[in-house]
């Protein structure tokens, strides 16, 4: 049978699906009932349920799924064709676990499939190629998947939304995985960047650590693979200092373009050494993520109601972060890669190697600031690129992210060049 074919009948399997769900309310009918009535047994009904859900796919030998899965993945790699990885994951357990196996992180395939890829690290070869829209009706910044947006940028894969907020002390980013959802009480809320009062000094902070994964009893992991989708009573979940930012100051002007110094909490120096690796979450979710969640996701503009009204209640500037403990040993400092200066253009240069085509302020290149006594690591990471941002139209800027950052990590970083610096250029 074709892969289309496969494809178009999970597609209807799942709505399917969709449309039993309202049969949970007939087994209250039965318990108003009088006692002489014969109720039927609720455990048979939901196994019956549960293997109509699953379908006649749950039955197929495990090498065929295998192999159906593997040809899925290696076939679609690019989004918005890459749901149909999404859509397999969804089908039943079975077909679930078998995704689990199959699809691979992005330090491996250097392609993005699930949301918790965001928070993983990207490639080591060849980085992840993004880019960022920013919208100054709204303060919000969209990061895509691809080079630069394409001629139907309706189709483009939505990857994260950011929102700026300006207070009084300070300027807040909210990440979020969709662009009209900004509640910290929302699973769809990633992080958030927050600045000093003269934009010189950033603070990363993530919702959960990455070291470990902590859980909590009674408490649903949700379809995305980050937290319930039911709103919690309680507080709004921690905030983990994951990263801090900071940039010289100019206030003379006498330095040249910006200088950034970051230091990654959360990525040991060790890391980058010989046999290294970013302590994250290499594994899927318990619950596939839904198609919904993440699958060519429309932009809403101009939407700042609904869930997301309640941002300056939610973030208080006098909220103390949690810092991730030493245990990740030495953290990774990154720092700018210096620019030269051409004489026949008369201005700072960097090799973008045709990413960039717009001089700005905000572009920059960044790589890991090695000491002396870092021994082990080898002389080609030395002058690596680890990220790279910059401009390439109106309102418009690329971003391309490799190992060790993730997504997130790299987002959050080009977000800090987007805020005033008046003391810093």
């Amino acid at each position: 049978m074709p892969f289309k074919s496969i494809v178009r009948e999970l597609k209807e399997m799942k709505d399917g699906v969709g449309s039993r769900s309202g049969r949970g309310g007939e087994g209250k009918r039965w318990r108003g009932r009088a006692r002489s009535h014969i109720a039927p047994d609720e455990t048979s009904m939901v196994e019956s349920e549960q293997s109509m859900e699953q379908g006649q796919w749950a039955n197929l030998p495990p090498e065929l799924l295998l192999d159906i899965i593997r040809r899925v993945e290696e076939t679609e790699t690019s989004w918005p064709a890459r749901a149909v990885v999404v859509h397999c994951a969804s089908v039943c357990k079975s077909w679930r676990e078998v995704t689990r196996e199959v699809v691979q992180t992005p330090e491996q395939c250097g392609r993005l499939t699930f949301p918790i890829s965001l928070k993983q690290p990207g490639p080591r070869e060849s980085p992840i190629q993004c880019y960022i829209r920013r919208d100054p009706l709204t303060s919000t910044f969209l990061l895509y998947s691809g080079l630069m947006p394409s001629a139907e940028g309706k189709k483009d894969k939505l990857l994260l939304v950011a929102k700026r907020i300006r207070r009084t002390t300070c300027t807040d980013f909210i990440i979020s995985l969709v662009a009209n959802d900004f509640s910290r009480s929302s699973n769809n809320y990633i992080g958030r960047l927050r600045s000093n009062f003269l934009g010189t000094k950033f603070t990363i902070l993530d919702r959960q650590s990455s070291y470990e994964a902590p859980t909590q009893s009674g408490k649903r992991t949700s379809r995305n693979g980050f937290h319930s989708r039911q709103p919690s009573s309680r507080t709004p979940s921690s905030s983990y200092t994951i990263g801090t930012i900071n940039y010289e100051l100019n206030v003379l002007r006498t330095r040249g373009p910006r200088r950034m110094h970051c230091v990654m909490n959360s990525i040991p120096v060790s890391s980058v050494e010989e046999g290294g690796s970013v302590p994250t979450t290499a594994s899927l979710p318990e619950t596939a993520a839904d198609e919904q969640q993440f699958s060519p996701s429309p932009v809403f503009k101009g939407s700042s109601g609904g869930a997301g009204s309640d941002i300056s209640s939610t973030n208080s500037p006098s909220e103390s972060p949690m810092v991730i403990p030493g245990s990740l040993g030495e953290p990774l400092i990154l720092k700018n890669r210096a620019p030269r200066w051409h004489e026949q253009l008369q201005c700072w240069c960097l090799n973008f190697r045709g990413r960039v085509t717009v001089a700005s302020v905000k572009n920059f290149q960044l790589i890991a600031a090695y000491e002396p006594h870092h021994h082990n690591v080898p002389a080609a990471e030395h002058d690596r690129v680890l990220l790279q941002f910059g401009k390439i139209g109106k309102d418009i800027f690329s971003m391309d992210y490799s190992y060790p950052l993730s997504a997130f990590q790299a987002f959050a970083l080009c977000l800090s060049s987007f805020d005033t610096k008046p003391a810093c250029e």
